[in-house]
């Protein structure tokens, strides 16, 4: 049949073809809108959590498997001929993306930046903006990558500034200058483009024969907790998001790691849940309260059960009592050591399957055992909330840090702020502010206008020592140069090396050769000739970087089974005492060191522990009057290495006494003079009774009844008299430090609240057992004087 043409109708079909097709318009415009339209994750306006789960719900396994793993003993396998990144490589090498990159200031397969160079600034940015490059363009969902790098007493790369450190940090018992300290330190490496900093180390340490106590911040539990807080301050600032020029802070170890069993580096913490407790849980719980947001899991057991895989410690402490929020990672290749070094199992499943579900978010510095992780799914061994709940707590730190929208690091910038004159300033007043005065007959400060000759003779007289965990400065400065420079032509400065530690080994490497005997009995008649003409000696002895540190592996050793000097460094001082003329010993090491004999000699003896690159300068103006020793020491310095374990907040029943021995420390905790003299007044209470609510205020008196200005710290112990669990004689609850000019006086004002008094009782129950307090204030730990407080119910 014909059709037949209905205008009517034709006019109908007209119009809805004109829908249809605005319809398909519609779509298309909507599809388009779809594929530019920004999604959740990248909108800056919402909320953090919000944004992590949106982009969570995108990820496929491999790329949230990316997030908590990393990359770094294989990074040169992204780098091209000319050491430049290589995207193409990464498409290869990883297809998911790169979630965490190690160390980027570092070189692989190199061995010590002190004989071949790390990257220095620029290169450190370019590679770390290439990298970003690559991962926000060239990759699926665009996840920019997450930098760590390390910072333990100023950014460990090279040309950055080089501060004190740590255990000399902790000398200065000024938690405001460590809270600008690690502005800077802050500021220098997120220049670089890294957002996160493995420090600061936050263990109590109670063994020096341990080769990490110099990263600490001492015995005490409460100037720990002060001080991490104030480096965590410095690190982070103190709100979140976090700022352009801050990094976040990782607390390390959690924990038990400062009192290894035999001072050997990750040795079993055979620690009782009380003294965690009382010792080692305090200054992690108060760094945590301070909004730090990653936590580094220990290498070391306790009672059997490693810290990377204890559920109680990481899970019920760190998260349910202490309130963490943020990411656990592990500390490097600890997860592969529950195999190879714990034996807790033979399977690498098992050992990553363990790892997170006892909340370990991030396997350092690889991430080989984690990579395991898809096959532990499909067997079974994990769930998926597993596994999102650790890349939720990695993505939530590049949220924080900003990454999404701005991942990008500034050359120019970071060329300008590093190691620039602020900083080099900040490392001189801490480096003046950490030396601790031990012994002074009046020698000190040294004269020149009464000196013709001065000898600087030791094996740290014309080297700097920087500690663990440094680089390369732009520049160092050693005793001898600060001498020379403080007293130009006036005196005449000579120097001899004396004694030679070591012919080969720093911290870096592994073979450590020790110097020959019979060489350094040549150096040591060499220092006498130099310094028989002088009329003063200053001896730099100690210890080495290379002798005393992080004992890493078999193969990499650094804890000490004596606390004395190294090869002939008694000779050489005894030779020196022999001269008959004043010496002074400068103490330039990372250990405390048991030598009385020398402490008995010597006319004058400085702490110097390692004072960073402006260590020189700062010395040179202690030891001629330009600048007041004024700091403490953070440790109990042991008489003899037979009386450890020894600190000062030890149980009554303790040190008893020895065979025609003393049971005195050396020098005890908070110990440390200065060229002038304070007088404090005993502690008066605001109340002498109060009840366990209540808070009192305590104020000490301070005058400077010297004749130079000054600094003193005025500390404030507590002990509980009558307990039904055993108490420590004394315990630190607070500590001011204060500068006074000649004559000049000062109030200081302690407010003890709960914690003060406080304690795990026989149920584990943190509460106040009402009764009598004494409240001891003194300059020290010894020298107190007390007043009594009723507490009541």
């Amino acid at each position: 049949m014909a059709s037949i043409f209905y205008p009517a109708r034709a006019g109908r079909h007209a119009r809805n073809l004109g829908v249809l097709i605005a319809a398909v318009l519609v779509a298309a415009g909507a599809s388009a809108q779809s594929k530019t339209e920004r999604p959740p994750y990248k909108d800056p306006s919402l909320p953090v959590e919000q944004r992590v789960q949106d982009l969570l719900s995108r990820m496929t396994l491999e790329e949230k498997i990316a997030q908590i793993t990393a990359v770094w003993s294989k990074k040169n396998d992204l780098l091209d001929a000319n050491g430049k990144f290589n995207p193409d490589a990464a498409k290869r090498l990883y297809p998911a993306g790169i979630g965490h990159f190690t160390r980027p200031s570092d070189r692989q397969d190199v061995g010590s930046p002190f004989k071949t160079p790390f990257l220095d600034a620029r290169q450190t940015v370019e590679l770390t903006n290439a990298i970003q490059r690559h991962a926000t363009r060239n990759t699926r969902l665009g996840i920019p990558v997450l930098f760590h790098e390390e910072g333990l007493h100023g950014y460990q790369a090279r040309g950055a500034t080089h501060f004190p450190q740590s255990i000399a940090l902790a000398s200065s018992w000024d938690p405001a200058l460590l809270e600008r300290v690690f502005t800077v330190v802050a500021r220098e490496i997120r220049a670089r483009g890294a957002q996160l900093v493995l420090a600061p180390v936050v263990d109590v340490a109670r063994d020096p024969r341990w080769g990490r106590i110099e990263e600490t911040y001492g015995e005490d539990p409460y100037l720990v907790s002060t001080l991490g807080v104030a480096a965590v301050q410095g690190f982070q600032g103190k709100t979140l998001p976090l700022g352009k020029d801050r990094v976040f802070a990782t607390l390390k170890h959690m924990t038990g790691h400062g009192q290894p069993e035999s001072g050997s580096n990750v040795g079993p913490a055979n620690i009782s849940e009380r003294i965690l407790r009382e010792v080692f849980f305090p200054p992690f719980k108060a760094a945590v309260a301070a909004n730090a947001q990653a936590v580094m899991a220990s290498y070391n057991e306790i009672d059997g059960v490693p810290s990377h895989v204890n559920r109680w410690l990481l899970q019920d402490i760190l998260r349910g009592e202490m309130g963490f929020k943020g990411a656990v990672v592990s500390d490097y290749f600890a997860i592969k050591e529950l195999i190879d070094v714990h034996h807790t199992t033979t399977d690498p499943v098992a050992a990553a399957v363990r790892a997170l579900k006892a909340g370990v978010a991030s396997d350092l510095p690889n991430g080989e055992s984690y990579a395991l992780l898809p096959k532990a799914l499909a067997e079974g061994r994990v769930q998926q909330a597993d596994i999102d709940k650790a890349v939720a707590d990695m993505l939530r730190l590049k949220f924080l840090a900003g990454l999404f929208e701005a991942p990008y690091a500034d050359v120019k910038y970071a060329e300008s702020i590093t190691d620039n004159a602020e900083a080099r300033a900040l490392a001189l007043e801490a480096a003046r502010k950490s030396v601790v005065l031990l012994k002074n007959d009046g020698v000190l400060p040294l004269r020149a206008d009464g000196l013709k000759t001065v000898a600087v003779i030791g094996p740290n007289a014309a080297r700097v020592e920087l500690g663990g965990y440094s680089n390369v400065p732009r520049r160092v400065i050693t005793l001898l140069d600060g001498v020379k420079a403080k007293l130009g032509e006036r005196v005449n400065v000579v120097s001899a090396e004396g004694v030679r530690l070591t012919e080969q080994g720093d911290w870096y490497e592994d073979e450590v050769i020790r110097t020959k005997r019979e060489d350094n009995l040549e150096r040591i008649k060499e220092a006498v000739k130099v310094a028989q003409g002088a009329d003063a000696i200053v001896l730099a002895i100690g210890g080495s970087s290379a002798l005393h540190r992080e004992a890493w592996a078999k193969n990499h050793l650094g804890d000490s089974l004596t606390l004395g000097l190294t090869g002939e460094q008694n000779e050489l001082a005894q030779a020196m005492f022999a001269l008959g003329k004043p010496v002074v010993v400068v103490l330039i090491n990372g250990q405390p060191l048991s030598i009385p004999h020398i402490v008995e000699k010597a006319n004058g003896v400085i702490e110097a522990w390692y004072l960073g690159q402006e260590g020189g300068t700062a010395l040179a103006d202690i030891l001629f009057g330009d600048a007041n020793p004024g700091g403490k020491l953070p440790v109990t310095v042991a008489r003899d290495i037979g009386q450890l374990p020894f600190f000062y907040n030890q149980k009554p029943s303790a040190h008893r006494g020895y065979h025609f021995e003393s049971k005195e420390p050396l020098f005890s905790f908070g110990f440390g003079l200065s060229y002038t003299t304070f007088e404090l007044g005993e502690p008066k209470l605001s109340s002498a009774r109060i009840g366990v609510d209540d808070t009192v205020k305590v104020s000490v008196d301070v005058r400077n009844t010297g004749g130079r200005q000054g600094d003193e710290v005025v500390q404030l112990y507590v002990r509980d008299v009558a307990s039904s669990i055993t108490r420590p004689v004394k315990e630190l609850k607070g500590f001011r430090r204060v500068s006074l000019q000649p004559g000049a006086a000062t109030t200081v004002e302690f407010t003890l609240a709960r914690e003060a008094f406080a304690y795990w009782n026989e149920e584990m129950k943190y509460v106040i057992e009402p009764g009598e307090f004494s409240i001891m204030t003194g300059p020290n730990s010894v020298d107190l004087k007390s007043a009594t407080l009723t507490v009541t119910d």
